[in-house]
């Protein structure tokens, strides 16, 4: 599928490499001619120097040919305006990013008819969404939902205490008397897909899935305290920042933003009169906690700088705060992070990618199972998918244990009339379900790919 990137930033950039990744033809624009050749250099894509709003440029990169039209640049203005032209001269579906709280809080809907567009994204509302689910349930360094929003997938660290190093899978269950599936263990980097015999071990990190009752059933029986962050301090005054305050405001959590500039903070307090908001260098561990940081429940760090976030993360972390959460856009520097204690981060450009991607394979599946959620699991070595069952297929009607499916395969969940069931070979896949796949290794375009 032939796909366009206009914006060649973090966010561009963890757009256009998960995509060319994936196997589309890729061509990226950005007016800054050593960005493009920089680009091209690393990634299996074309390079066109110019403006997202010109013609001329938008035809070399060949916009009538396009089927999916990307504009992520700084500007939410020039990226509506990218879409409206490429619309125009042919491009099939055009998606934009729109940040501007303005925007997004009162006039998108009209935007998006008016312009022809098929999507806009946040990055910095949908970071603020994950952080917030993540607050309200702390041991967990990720949690992601379905189209069955009470369905949950949930990362966390097994640390030496935890009554789960040791056991077998196969035990677990019972144990701890609630319904749930571990679907994927992080050991020293490697990724596997466990099955009953399987032995987990201080250390591991582990993805599991269940319903959000049967989840806080198990953390509790865990001896995991589940209580909802309530005091919470955020570094940074960025847009995430904002869109996370006004979030945590609207549940009754105190907010703390620090912001070293000025007019950041006239503008904060004018639109989160319920936050308070210093004005000050957050990255002097005094004045952090002269503002109370070792009496909060949760930091936030949320600069535009990755390494100001990791280290003041670890700073606030060794002060005993319960919960830290770093955000993140570089791969290299989670990676780095991870190494050196820091458990929960939260990344824009990994969302926005998990986003285009599902949209991606969507447009290229329109009449088979389409992809209707995609999460990328573990740093990326496995993936959760959610896929619609449409119709007859070979998968409907026969039991789970008797399917060929591929290694590194897992039917996690099916969702029926409402009801989510955590399978067993037992079950069946029938027409109009909703099936959760977890896949390591492979990128599924279809339900159909997960047979062998």
């Amino acid at each position: 599928m032939k796909i366009i990137i206009v914006g060649c930033g973090k966010i561009g950039t963890a757009i256009l490499s998960s995509l060319a990744a994936e196997g589309h033809d890729v061509v990226a624009i950005d007016n800054q001619p050593a960005v493009v050749d920089a680009i091209t250099d690393v990634y299996d894509v074309m390079g066109v120097t110019g403006s997202g709003a010109d013609c001329d440029t938008l035809q070399e990169a060949g916009v009538a040919g396009a089927e999916l039209f990307v504009a992520v640049t700084g500007s939410d203005e020039l990226n509506m305006l990218s879409c409206f032209i490429a619309g125009k001269l042919g491009a099939s579906h055009t998606i934009a990013r729109i940040r501007n709280p303005e925007y997004n809080d009162s006039s998108l809907g009209f935007l998006r008819r008016e312009l022809g567009l098929s999507m806009s994204i946040n990055p910095e509302r949908l970071a603020a969404v994950e952080v917030l689910n993540i607050l309200k349930f702390p041991s967990a360094v990720k949690i992601e939902s379905f189209s069955h929003r009470n369905f949950v997938m949930m990362e966390l660290w097994l640390h030496a205490d935890s009554p789960f190093a040791g056991a077998r899978l196969s035990d677990l269950r019972q144990r701890f008397g609630a319904k749930f599936l571990i679907c994927t263990v992080q050991r020293s980097g490697e990724v596997f897909i466990p099955d009953g015999s399987f032995t987990l071990q201080a250390g591991d990190k582990i993805g599991m899935t269940a319903m959000l009752g049967e989840l806080t059933k198990l953390l509790k029986s865990m001896g995991i305290a589940q209580k909802r962050a309530r005091d919470i301090l955020i570094l940074g005054g960025s847009r995430t920042a904002y869109y996370l305050a006004k979030m945590l405001a609207a549940v009754g959590s105190n907010v703390k933003i620090i912001e070293q500039d000025a007019a950041v903070c006239e503008s904060l307090c004018e639109s989160l009169p319920k936050a308070v908001v210093i004005h000050g260098d957050g990255t002097g561990q005094e004045l952090l906690l002269e503002e109370g940081l070792t009496g909060m429940d949760a930091f936030v760090a949320l600069t535009g700088m990755d390494e100001e976030n990791i280290l003041l993360s670890i700073y606030a972390a060794s002060r005993n705060v319960p919960k830290v959460i770093a955000k993140i856009n570089r791969d290299g520097m989670a990676g780095l992070a991870e190494r050196i204690g820091l458990e929960t981060m939260v990344s824009p450009s990994r969302i926005i990618s998990d986003v285009l991607v599902r949209y991606a394979r969507a447009l290229e599946n329109s009449l088979g199972s389409p992809v209707e959620t995609l999460y990328q699991l573990m740093d990326g070595a496995a993936e959760a998918l959610e896929f619609i069952v449409n119709g007859e297929s070979d998968l409907t009607g026969v039991p789970l244990r008797d399917l060929p499916t591929r290694s590194g395969i897992l039917i996690a969940a099916i969702f029926r009339d409402r009801k989510s069931v955590l399978p067993t070979g037992e079950d069946v896949i029938l027409p109009g379900d909703r099936v959760i796949v977890i896949a390591k290794g492979r990128r599924l375009r279809d339900l159909s790919d997960i047979l062998a």
